[in-house]
């Protein structure tokens, strides 16, 4: 049964993974085509009248949406890995994380300059990993023309350390 809103099809977890948390988990979204169809659907009518020239999916879940997104818009993907996954030369930039910091990276010949690029994730929490992917998209001479989500923890805040970017979610959650 095709349900009417893209929040119907996430299963919220209590106390994941700790007590407290309400856990939105998208697997739920993707294994129902109408649930995948709403999402892929929504991301593309956030960017339908953008000028870009790539999408930028973060590991591992903005490459679940950003493939799809890219596909339907006729536009190049460009993978953001965890530290040692990319095989070329890559630019990578660390990111503090709750307790401590982690590291991504990007192929160095990805993002020519001047190309507009869209980046794509299935979540802002804190927006410590986009902040990050944003770095280096200008510092390869890309524009950031927009930022999408599929989901937001407003709570956490994450849209504040994007303020300089248009960022837009199709779910908006008011707590963490």
């Amino acid at each position: 049964m095709k349900r009417e809103r893209l929040e119907d099809y996430v299963r919220t977890i209590p106390d994941f993974p700790e007590e407290g948390v309400m856990f939105r988990d998208i697997t739920t979204i993707l294994k129902d085509p109408d649930g995948l169809e709403m999402a892929v659907d929504g991301l593309c009518d956030l960017v339908k009248d953008l000028d870009f020239d790539l999408v930028v999916g973060l590991e591992s879940r903005g490459f679940i949406f950003g493939v799809p997104l890219a596909y339907r818009l006729h536009k190049g993907f460009i993978p953001i890995r965890k530290k040692g996954k990319l095989p070329a030369e890559t630019l990578s930039m660390r990111y503090d994380l709750e307790y401590g910091q982690a590291e991504i990276e990007i192929h160095r010949d990805a993002i020519k300059p001047g190309q507009r690029v869209i980046i794509v994730d299935d979540l802002i929490a804190t927006g410590g990993t986009c902040e990050a992917t944003c770095r280096m998209v200008e510092t390869l001479g890309g524009v950031v023309a927009k930022i999408c989500f599929v989901m937001e923890l407003q709570g956490l805040k994450g849209r504040e350390k994007l303020a300089q970017y248009d960022v837009q979610s199709l779910i908006e959650y008011p707590g963490k």
